[in-house]
């Protein structure tokens, strides 16, 4: 609870994946298991979450709560994500597991599927996200333009000033960082 939002959405992200890929394994269906855990990983975790993350997990201190509860999430997700994967990628799976806990760790392939704790559930927290995610698309569209025109190289080079009508999605992004969610030197709302 005491996690920031940031990682609270992802292992609400994992406790509803949890849900559909044991599902999918029931029925077989290892299609939509492969789009469902392709779609999260690039989307979820490589474009939005490592991206926003990654200034926490070099630069903030060990102490830090943002980076032990960045660490935290990590492992949560290094453990569900391969064991959910090594049924399909057999050979990769394997040595993800065996890189990460050492030759002599038992086998992914003797492990059980983590099952995610009711409480990670959040859906008021995802649909805030949601909106906030929507809001970051917009910034950093705005973000490719300035880069394409050579005003500006690196995202951390703006300081974008964000207008928003909507009074339900300025309430729901006015308490979030948006300079670290944009990845910018500020932001204002």
């Amino acid at each position: 609870a005491d996690m920031p939002e940031l990682e609270r959405l992802m292992l609400h992200r994992l406790a509803e994946l949890d849900q559909t890929v044991r599902q999918a394994y029931a029925e077989f269906d290892y299609k939509r298991i492969f789009a469902q855990l392709s779609a999260f990983l690039t989307g979820d975790l490589s474009a939005f979450y490592f991206d926003i993350r990654k200034d926490a997990l070099y630069c903030d201190p060990i102490s830090s709560k943002k980076r032990k509860a960045a660490l935290t999430v990590i492992d949560h997700l290094f453990r569900a994500t391969v064991k959910w994967l090594a049924p399909m990628l057999c050979f990769t799976a394997e040595e993800a597991w065996l890189q990460r806990y050492g030759e002599s760790a038992p086998s992914v392939h003797l492990q059980v599927f983590p099952k995610a704790p009711a409480e990670w559930r959040d859906d008021a927290l995802a649909e805030k996200w949601r909106r906030i995610r929507n809001v970051r698309r917009v910034v950093t569209g705005a973000l490719e333009l300035e880069r394409a025109g050579k005003r500006i190289g690196s995202s951390l080079e703006a300081a974008p000033v964000v207008y928003v009508s909507d009074p339900d999605l300025f309430a729901a992004i006015v308490d979030a960082d948006l300079a670290e969610i944009c990845i910018t030197s500020a932001a204002t709302l």
